[in-house]
């Protein structure tokens, strides 16, 4: 285990192979709920779980995909694509959901802070 993953925020929140690729799971961390996605080629991302459109929990359920090269989800419900590296929606880049750091250490998976919204 790496000494940044035993910084402080950063929480151990399952094993890689609890994650099914290309699905969401939602884990309570920081005290809010994320949404932590495991893509095709192994990368795991997280972001916050509220959709700001439908104002409800449930981007871990939404369909993942790629626009080009940036991979997003899109919410069940109203079907708007987030930048699954950044949280920003990509069909409007005035909303957005927070993003979290993520390292896998050991097979573990751990969601750090939230990371800063990129400057757009």
């Amino acid at each position: 285990m790496s000494d940044e993953a035993r910084e402080p925020g950063w929480e151990p929140v399952c094993r890689l192979s609890d994650l099914e690729v290309e699905r969401g799971v939602t884990a309570l961390v920081h005290g809010q709920a994320v949404a932590i996605f495991r893509l095709h080629d192994g990368t795991v991302l997280a972001l916050g779980n509220h959709d700001p459109f439908a104002k409800a929990s449930v981007l871990a359920r939404g369909i993942v995909g790629t626009r080009g090269d940036v991979p997003f989800v899109a919410s069940p419900m109203h079907k708007h694509p987030f930048d699954l590296r950044t949280g920003e929606c990509l069909d409007d880049a005035s909303v957005s959901v927070p993003s979290y750091a993520v390292r896998v250490e050991d097979g573990v998976v751990w969601v750090g802070p939230r990371q800063p919204r990129s400057a757009a």
